[in-house]
């Protein structure tokens, strides 16, 4: 069965682009923040990235997608 390393908060939980449910890269996510610094608005913002404006807004404000990764750890999939 194929392995990958995943990155981990200090509690074991996946996080980032690694997580499972994750719907967006770390580097969308570095993207949005930049955007929405440089003047754009969460509407805009969640019709280029096809997500809700409460998860833009969620990330922008750091409230999603704000975990470090603290340890990486090898799963396997399917």
């Amino acid at each position: 069965m194929p392995q990958i390393t995943v990155a981990c908060a200090e509690n074991g939980l996946r996080v980032g682009e690694d997580h499972q449910n994750a719907k967006l890269t770390n580097s969308e996510v570095d993207r949005i923040r930049e955007l929405h610094d440089g003047g754009l608005g969460y509407q805009r913002l969640a019709a280029m990235f096809e997500v809700s404006k409460s998860t833009i807004r969620m990330i922008v404000k750091y409230e999603r997608r704000a975990t470090p990764p603290a340890k990486f750890k090898t799963i396997s999939v399917e």
